[in-house]
């Protein structure tokens, strides 16, 4: 009976796994349109003092979206006084949904990593994840990665879509 060799462990290979680089920390949304009347009206005075009574402490070390649940059509300081407020004790605070947020965070995280470690090497961005790791993180990612690798394939080992290869110039 023949050994069973991993070809995969045992090749040059290398995993790029966005979700390696997931920030730790509780994702929040904060919807404006509960402090507009019936949902859709933005009156300053009633706005200000719900914005100034609520409990911005529960935010607290929060990575946080500041998004509006209804059509309502908000004016743009709107989203920057809850922001005022959020950014006190908030880790971070965007402008959108939770997808938003997580596209920022891997804006941030992105540039600052090492991919020299990749030079000449074929590159697998890795595509499953258990985390919500947003899609605008892998086009983020392959502009870093491609001036370094090889070659660069998405999704796992045993079935990877090939994406691009260095030509042999």
């Amino acid at each position: 009976m023949e050994e069973i060799i991993n070809k995969v462990a045992n090749s040059v290979l290398e995993v790029f796994d966005l979700e390696d680089y997931y920030p730790k920390g509780i994702r929040t949304q904060i919807d404006i349109s509960q402090w507009l009347f019936e949902g859709f009206l933005l009156r300053e005075k009633d706005f200000r003092e719900s914005l100034k009574n609520h409990d911005w402490s529960q935010y607290q070390n929060q990575y946080v979206a500041v998004f509006c649940a209804t059509d309502a059509i908000v004016p743009a300081w709107a989203n920057i006084l809850v922001t005022v407020y959020a950014s006190e004790f908030a880790k971070k605070v965007v402008n959108g949904n939770l997808e938003d947020l997580e596209t920022a965070l891997y804006q941030e995280i992105l540039p600052t990593l090492d991919y020299s470690r990749y030079e000449n090497k074929p590159v697998i961005l890795k595509g499953c994840s258990k985390k919500p790791v947003p899609e605008s993180a892998y086009v983020v990612a392959v502009q870093y990665l491609r001036p370094f690798a090889k070659s660069i394939m998405y999704g796992e080992a045993c079935s990877a879509v090939p994406l691009y290869k260095k030509s042999k110039a």
